[in-house]
């Protein structure tokens, strides 16, 4: 028993000065934002309006990427809490920082992780506060999709 608690201390410890490293390396973290989006309700909204809302929502490259998910609105309901978490993640933090967030895109990288592409604007803005990227995560599950935004 007592070796055991010797080996889980030492990952603790070890995990524990490892995420400080992590986080050393990222930087100061400006702002975060999170959202969580019904999938369904986006699927109605979009049906309802006849598909003007994603066209209106999202860029060209999210709709292409979406139509080659497994899920259309699945896909399209992560990428809009994206854009909302984004959102957040500035506006909380500089509450005098104003943008159209369906300008906020979210491309699929090679091995699946999402990257929030900022545009001229928001480009523009993240100089202006000193924010260097911008960090998301997006998860599904049943009829929810959620992310995660961090200014870096």
């Amino acid at each position: 028993m007592q070796r055991r608690k010797q080996r889980l201390n030492k990952a603790t410890i070890g995990e524990v000065k490892g995420f400080f490293r992590r986080v050393k390396l990222m930087g100061n973290v400006l702002g975060v934002g999170i959202d969580l989006v019904s999938i369904s309700e986006i699927k109605d909204l979009d049906e309802r309006t006849g598909g003007a809302f994603s066209r209106k929502t999202y860029t060209e490259k999210e709709l292409e990427l979406a139509g080659k998910a497994h899920d259309y609105y699945e896909f399209l309901a992560g990428r809009f809490a994206v854009k909302e978490a984004v959102y957040k993640a500035f506006c909380g933090s500089f509450p005098e920082v104003n943008f159209d967030f369906r300008r906020v895109e979210t491309i699929k990288l090679e091995n699946g992780a999402p990257k929030c592409m900022p545009g001229e604007e928001l480009s523009k803005i993240m100089a202006d506060i000193g924010a260097k990227e911008i960090m998301v995560s997006i998860s599904n599950q049943n009829d929810f999709a959620i992310a995660i935004a961090e200014l870096i």
